[in-house]
C-alpha cells in the first residue's frame, strides 16, 4: 500500500506578504510627516540660537542705558540679509530692540520676533518670543507659541 505524504509549506503566502507591505506603507505614511515637522523645528531652533549673540548685544545696550530701551538698542548687533544655514535674515529694530529672525524655505519661512523687556527694578532684560504667523505654531518652541495664541 502506498502512503501519501503532505508537503510542508515553506515561506510565506502572497497574502501574508501583501499584509506586511500594507502595514509598512501605513507606518511610513504616519512617520514621514512627523519627521518633516521635526526637521523644521530643529532648523527654527538653529535660528533662535543664532539670535543669541544679538540678544546679548541688545541686553548690554539696554543695561548701559540704565535699563531702559531707547534708540541705539541695536548698536553693534550683527544683522544679515544673506542666508546663514536655515536662517534667511536677522534684523533688529533700533528704537525698540526687537530682533526678527526670518527662516528660509527649508524651515517653512517661519519668522520670530524676540522682544526685550525690563525686569522689575531694571536689573536685567527679559525676552519675549512671538511667531509672526499663528499657522507656524507647530514649528516653534512652546514659549513662542504661548505668545502667538492671541494672533
Amino acid at each position: 500500500m502506498e502512503t501519501v505524504t503532505m508537503k510542508k509549506q515553506q515561506g510565506f503566502t502572497l497574502i501574508e506578504l501583501m499584509i506586511v507591505v500594507a502595514i509598512i506603507g501605513i507606518l511610513a505614511a504616519v512617520a514621514l510627516p512627523a519627521y518633516q515637522d521635526y526637521t523644521i523645528r530643529a532648523r527654527v531652533s538653529e535660528g533662535l540660537s543664532l539670535a543669541s549673540g544679538a540678544k546679548a548685544t541688545v541686553a548690554e545696550n539696554i543695561a548701559n542705558n540704565g535699563g531702559t530701551i531707547a534708540a541705539g538698542a541695536c548698536q553693534g548687533v550683527n544683522v544679515f540679509t544673506t542666508a546663514v544655514g536655515s536662517v534667511a535674515s536677522l534684523g533688529c529694530t533700533d528704537t525698540t530692540g526687537v530682533i526678527r529672525v526670518t527662516m528660509g524655505a527649508n524651515a517653512a519661512n517661519v519668522a520670530l520676533d524676540l522682544t526685550p523687556g525690563s525686569t522689575q527694578g531694571g536689573s536685567g532684560v527679559t525676552w519675549g518670543c512671538a511667531v509672526t504667523s499663528a499657522a507656524n505654531n507647530k514649528y516653534v518652541p512652546s514659549e513662542c507659541r504661548a505668545a502667538a495664541a492671541g494672533n
